[in-house]
């Protein structure tokens, strides 16, 4: 999961797939859910309501008591089942380690994968499974009800799950604490526990229930209010019709110190936002997945659809190689008009990764240009021999001094324009300079990890203070040999043409034997077919007006794309067409994993 701290609180109403829904009507609102699982427990069944980080579970629990009315129900929060605060805290530190020297703002850390049940007492959860074969009309409430050992003891289970982004906005506003977390945080380390600890256990528990088929029923309630409960049939009913064709996630935006301002008016975002530096357009452990059905929005996890969905989504080979997740990323970084660049940094390998963060893999990025204004450049490798050293002795001393450095001296420039695409394998120093819209693709990064190496001494808004680099970590895993010479022969519109007719083509415009992915352009003028052969495949519309994605099976299973955006072509779908609906030739930007 990417460090998504600050997601701005609006909902892109744009961003939704509509389907038919195949006779699922979910139960909606609060009052109606909760008399639902009242109705169950009136029947002697034993409950437990398990949750996402952030997800409102007390409010439901609470119309639940009222909808009981005389029937005696023994209510139970899992927060009894932990272990003391203190004891929790100490046996955390290892995975969230405090050295300010080596991390000024505590920002990074190790991923924990003790689950529920290294932060519960054995006894208290023997002690509950005891009650639970002897006592009917129990309901356990709260995050560690469906602790592995305990499912097996509920007649009925139920998850209820919040987005991503309104989990962040949950912890943000004070809705919601760390599990059996001691103290209040300060909101960043507050995030940094959930991102190592608390999220990373929540997907797990929830991953199980829907693979063991042991879920019963699926709550979705960002808005509590008008929360809504599908069975799991029902949930794999929606995103099996989801899943049958080209679908769209709906982002999540962020402001920024380099935040620009063209997707403002392509998207027409809130007057409010003072710009907008980020769009996760399709970053798989962020974004959520809406089925519109008539005039219900039924909103999820982009991450639970993934999880549900599996082999059928992905294909084979990607669902074996890659363990089940989303294995690409996708997002916007907006510098058009704005203030800077963003930051000279750089990404680490699956070494350095795994070894000090216990992630998945490495982290290898690329930028494809969309948009340019004046001067646009992208900075990519050192300029010559030496630059490496020099940089890091300049920027080593400005991190003490707070002054300016002429940072275009050590780092390479490539100049900007429509259609560049540049190659980011991990450890290459590397920024997307002022005035460009960027589409950024990433590898399989559960985590995020962008090691600053020098940020123009600007001010985070968030902490009034400059904003935090991390020259140690950037020095053990930059490649300084990365000169301009070696980027301009691997990294820099480097490709080839895969095929071509009268009026169309397809040509490879980054590969590089770093990365396991393909990037590519689909140039045509009224049409062009494809096919997924079993490997997903991820589309944006990079020069064009409006294109419509069609299966060729089944011409009503359609997606129809405005200018920039992203949509999923499921590795089941097979052939599809795309139409241009628009004036002249367009472009469509395809990501594909390369054959095993």
């Amino acid at each position: 999961m990417s460090f998504m701290f600050h997601p701005y609180p609006y909902i892109d109403h744009d961003a939704v797939n509509v389907i038919t829904g195949r006779g699922v009507q979910p139960l909606k609102g609060e009052i109606p859910v909760a008399k639902k699982i009242a109705a169950l427990l009136k029947e002697g069944k034993n409950v437990a309501i398990d949750a996402y980080p952030g997800a409102e579970v007390g409010a439901l629990v609470n119309a639940i008591r009222q909808q009981t009315g005389d029937t005696p129900v023994h209510y139970i929060d899992a927060d009894t089942l932990l272990k003391d605060p203190d004891v929790i805290a100490d046996m955390l530190r290892p995975y969230l380690p405090e050295d300010r020297e080596e991390d000024p703002v505590l920002l990074y850390g190790r991923r924990y994968e003790g689950g529920y049940q290294g932060l519960q007492e054995a006894d208290k959860v023997q002690a509950l499974k005891e009650t639970l074969s002897k006592e009917r009309s129990v309901l356990v409430f709260g995050r560690g009800s469906l602790n592995p050992e305990l499912q097996d003891g509920y007649d009925v289970r139920v998850w209820m799950d919040v987005t991503p982004r309104t989990a962040a906005l949950n912890f943000k506003y004070g809705k919601a604490r760390n599990l059996g977390g001691k103290d209040d945080l300060p909101y960043g380390l507050l995030m940094r526990r959930n991102y190592y600890v608390d999220f990373e256990i929540g997907v797990d528990v929830r991953w199980n229930l829907i693979k063991s088929g042991k879920l019963d029923y699926y709550i979705t309630a960002d808005v509590p209010q008008e929360m809504q409960l599908v069975s799991l049939d029902e949930l794999m009913t929606l995103f099996g019709e989801l899943c049958e064709r080209p679908f769209r996630c709906r982002p999540v935006y962020l402001e920024g110190v380099w935040g620009g301002f063209y997707f403002t008016r392509l998207r027409h975002l809130p007057k409010e936002m003072r710009n907008c530096a980020g769009v996760f357009d399709m970053i798989p452990m962020e974004v959520s997945i809406v089925a519109k059905l008539g005039d219900n929005e039924f909103e999820a996890p982009f991450f639970t659809f993934i999880q549900a969905m599996g082999e059928k989504l992905l294909g084979e080979q990607a669902y074996r190689q890659f363990g089940g997740y989303f294995p690409i990323r996708f997002n916007y970084d907006d510098t058009y008009h704005a203030n800077g660049n963003m930051s000279v940094q750089c990404h680490p390998d699956e070494a350095y990764v795994v070894k000090n963060h216990g992630e998945l893999g490495r982290q290898d990025e690329s930028y494809y240009v969309c948009v340019t204004a004046q001067g646009a450049k992208t900075y990519l490798g050192f300029r010559e021999e030496g630059s490496c050293e020099e940089f890091f002795e300049a920027a080593r001393k400005a991190e003490k001094t707070h002054e300016l450095i002429d940072y275009e001296k050590y780092i390479n420039a490539v100049p900007s324009q429509p259609g560049t695409q540049v190659m980011i394998p991990a450890g290459t120093v590397h920024a997307s300079g002022r005035n460009q819209v960027i589409l950024e693709i990433g590898s399989l990064t559960v985590g995020s990890y962008t090691y600053k190496m020098y940020d123009y001494q600007r001010i985070d808004p968030q902490t009034g203070l400059p904003r935090p680099i991390h020259l140690k970590m950037g020095s053990r895993v930059i490649h300084g040999e990365r000169t301009k010479e070696w980027v301009d022969n691997n990294l820099v519109n480097h490709g080839y043409t895969v095929r071509e007719g009268a009026d169309w083509k397809e040509i490879v415009v980054g590969e590089h034997d770093l990365l396991y992915f393909s990037l590519r352009n689909l140039i045509f003028w009224d049409r062009i077919e494809d096919d997924t052969d079993g490997l997903f495949h991820v589309l944006s519309l990079v020069d064009g007006e409006k294109v419509k994605v069609v299966s060729k099976a089944d011409p009503s299973k359609f997606y129809i794309m405005n200018c920039l955006d992203i949509v999923v072509i499921p590795a089941s779908l097979g052939a599809y067409t795309i139409e241009n609906l628009g004036v002249g030739s367009v472009t469509v930007h395809k990501t594909m994993l390369k054959k095993a």
